[in-house]
């Protein structure tokens, strides 16, 4: 830094002798310049501007390298300098506009005019180009310190990585995968001993769960299978996530995968692959994460005896013949179908390679059947194949799964502790919705061994935590953090400035499933994940309805006041309305709603609130056609049959022959050949003798047309028209743009093409 200082001075004292001497050639040009001209006031050329402001940039950086060199990140000093150094610069800029100003004053008091002008602009270049230097200068500043900051954290965690021991292991991360019902939850609960899926809406997981299993617990309910494959269990423990299944929450399902070491595949061996089930599997693929099948449900075989929570070896040794070749056809059928997506599948213990092949454990969540084995397969497999991965890092390593209220709790954030260390009273910077969050952690709570993070109940308090764990922060400014991005740890060797850039940099991607459009229904939700495939869902080709207003928590009087702007702006009757997922709403709100006319929508299956919200646009939409019906006028070209004239005045009725169109009740008639001139609307029609609301080309129908005006209730066949002229729909834009909205799909090719021509 000090160095740094002395350059800054000599520079500015080089600066100084350059401007004295620039003085001196302006005075000598002056002096030589013919009498009766004004001589050129001293400016600065672009080119000597250019290359101060380059001069300025490298005393900069080498200031900055400097102090980053010496562990020293405060600039302060070094841009007083710098800044004192353009000062003396700016001020010898304008002496010597001054002086040359006065060499050339004693000519003509005109000269001295212009002078003075040329000293002011001089001045107030000098001035902003200190001020641009001085911007330019801090901006190169943080830019440097930003750069030596992340390569002491990136130095940080390569050194922890080298330190790793290779007998200290973590929890393998293990994501539960696929199609909705085929028995991911009822699996974990089983292992568990709890019934989280039938506390949960509809039996379908809504949001991602993490459960630990202690080695303990693994220990024991692996007893039996390792009679007949030995293993030593090394892990401390399985960190289980349990993802939705549903279409909605592809966005779950991905960050689940994103996070895990290895994954299971749930397959209903009754239904084989199913749609989730696919996609599931792409999204492995894509991240290349290890995975095994577990092929549940096969208790539902006809005549399946159970041994409990046995190995599935000695289940299929119990089962009678006709049991095991149905089995071996429902295998076969599931084998081929991994088949056709490209992957190799086989029983686990019949695996001829298990870098190539995948295995298969068949299970049953209701029984117990095979559930041994799964755990083993899951301790076993990281143990073996990617033991390097599992070595426990010392540096922090965690993500966010979800954003959630808990009543006494406030806002609290799930993290996926994968590395590291989290204590209580540690700043930590996160990703937030409107910008990088900063806060401090009030509190770090898990769930008892065993349990869901989503399950309320009582919670562990810990003053510190290492991964890997599923733990739950508490601390304030939480409500906009986004779900699947980055925690950070401020400590004392980091930069905050940093640390915000570093959690900023993907915001772009999550916030293109969190889009807000200027009008449009308010969406509220329990938890970001809920929030974002409610998003999704209201994004989609078969809906497209824009959102105006997205927030997390109970539905409360200023979110329906929000909702009610839709009313008052465009009277969109549609938009005036709150989609509440899993949330409460109180009754001061529901209350003010029926008062301004907001629909709110609540349910705690996001499937049922998507089909009462469909129900009601589908209402709203009839209502409106039901409405336009007056106004919506088809094409039609009529010919009136000459023999067929049974009344002339107003109400006419006449019979004609359908030429092109499509003729409907309510159908105002013009007549082009004489100059357009309306008769009136078609009242009723009949078709030998039935009455008829439409008629379609080649029909022959009586028709009785009544006046809506005294112009053509003046109107007379015979006198104004006769069976010559040809009578048309008289459309007007209004009616164009009514049946394009309501009535597209009713009108074939040829009636657009006669819309057009009419």
């Amino acid at each position: 830094a000090k160095k740094a200082e002395e350059a800054a001075k000599k520079a500015a004292a080089k600066k100084a002798e350059e401007a004295e001497v620039a003085k001196a050639e302006a005075a000598k040009k002056a002096a030589a310049a013919p009498k009766g001209k004004p001589a050129a006031p001293a400016k600065m050329s672009a080119k000597e501007i250019k290359a101060q402001k380059e001069i300025a940039k490298v005393l900069a950086r080498k200031a900055a390298l400097l102090a980053a060199n010496s562990m020293d990140l405060n600039f302060k000093g070094d841009e007083k300098e710098e800044g004192s150094g353009s000062d003396s610069d700016s001020d010898s800029d304008s002496s010597s506009g001054s002086s040359s100003g006065s060499s050339s004053g004693s000519d003509s008091a005109s000269d001295s005019d212009s002078d003075s002008e040329s000293e002011s602009d001089s001045d107030s270049d000098s001035e902003i180009g200190a001020d641009e230097k001085k911007k330019m200068e801090a901006a190169e500043v943080l830019r440097v310190r930003i750069t030596a900051a992340k390569a002491k954290r990136l130095a940080r965690w390569d050194a922890a990585l080298l330190l790793r021991d290779k007998d200290v292991l973590r929890c393998p991360i293990v994501c539960i995968l696929g199609h909705v019902d085929t028995g991911k939850t009822k699996i974990l609960d089983k292992i568990r001993r709890t019934n989280v899926q039938d506390g949960e809406a509809g039996g379908i997981t809504q949001q991602i769960g993490a459960t630990y299993i202690p080695q303990s617990a693994i220990s024991e309910r692996t007893e039996n299978w390792r009679a007949r494959h030995p293993l030593d269990i090394k892990v401390p423990g399985l960190l289980v996530i349990d993802t939705p299944g549903h279409e909605s929450f592809s966005n779950l399902r991905s960050r689940g995968s994103g996070l895990c070491d290895m994954a299971i595949l749930v397959v209903d061996i009754m239904h084989g692959l199913e749609q989730q089930t696919i996609e599931s599997l792409n999204l492995l693929r894509m991240r290349k994460t290890p995975f095994i099948i577990a092929l549940n449900k096969v208790d539902r075989l006809f005549e399946w005896k159970t041994l409990g929570e046995a190995p599935i070896q000695a289940s299929l040794e119990a089962q009678q013949k006709h049991v095991s070749r149905e089995f071996k056809q429902r295998l076969d059928a599931c084998i081929l179908s991994f088949n056709e997506q490209g992957l190799n599948a086989a029983l686990y213990w019949e695996n001829p390679d298990p870098r190539s092949y995948i295995s298969v454990v068949p299970t049953s969540a209701i029984t117990g059947d095979g559930l041994p084995d799964l755990l083993g397969l899951l301790v076993q497999l990281p143990q073996t194949r990617m033991a390097e991965k599992l070595q426990y890092v010392k540096d922090l390593q965690a993500t966010v799964l979800e954003v959630k209220m808990i009543e006494g709790l406030g806002t609290t954030m799930d993290v996926i502790l994968v590395n590291g260390t989290l204590k209580e009273g540690q700043n930590i910077v996160c990703c937030g919705i409107s910008g990088p969050v900063v806060t401090q952690i009030r509190a770090l709570v898990t769930p008892q061994p065993m349990r869901e993070m989503r399950v309320k109940g009582s919670y562990i308090h810990h003053k510190e935590i290492n991964g890997a764990q599923g733990v739950k922060i508490v601390a304030t400014g939480l409500e906009s953090v986004l779900a699947g991005t980055p925690v950070f740890v401020l400590g004392p060797d980091d930069d905050e400035e940093e640390l915000k850039n570093e959690v900023s940099s993907d915001i772009s991607n999550i916030l293109s499933s969190v889009d807000k459009s200027g009008e449009g229904v308010c969406v509220q939700a329990s938890t970001l994940g809920s929030l974002e495939a409610l998003l999704e869902f209201l994004k989609s080709d078969a809906v497209k309805i824009p959102v105006s207003v997205i927030s997390i928590g109970p539905v409360n009087k200023r979110d329906v006041m929000a909702a009610s702007t839709a009313l008052e702006r465009k009277g969109q009757k549609e938009y005036a309305c709150i989609l509440a997922f899993d949330v409460k709403v109180t009754s001061e709100a529901q209350q003010m709603a029926d008062e301004v006319g907001v629909r709110i929508f609540t349910a705690d299956i996001i499937y049922h609130l998507f089909d009462q919200f469909t129900a009601y646009m589908t209402k709203i939409r009839e209502d409106r056609k039901k409405n336009a019906a007056g106004s919506a006028v088809f094409p039609c070209r009529l010919r009136i049959l000459p023999t067929c004239i049974f009344a002339r005045k107003d109400p006419i009725v006449l019979g004609v022959e359908v030429m092109e169109g499509i003729m409907r009740v309510g159908t105002p008639i013009c007549i082009p050949s004489q100059d357009k001139i309306t008769i009136g609307k078609i009242a009723s029609m009949e078709v030998d003798h039935k009455a008829v609301e439409k008629a379609t080309v080649g029909k022959n129908v009586a028709m009785k047309i009544v006046s809506t005006c005294p112009a053509e209730a003046s109107r007379m066949y015979g006198r104004h028209f006769d069976h010559t002229d040809e009578l048309v729909s008289h459309i007007t834009r209004q009616s164009i743009d009514l049946v394009k909205e309501f009535y597209r799909d009713d009108l074939g090719k040829e009636d657009w093409m006669l819309m057009v021509k009419l």
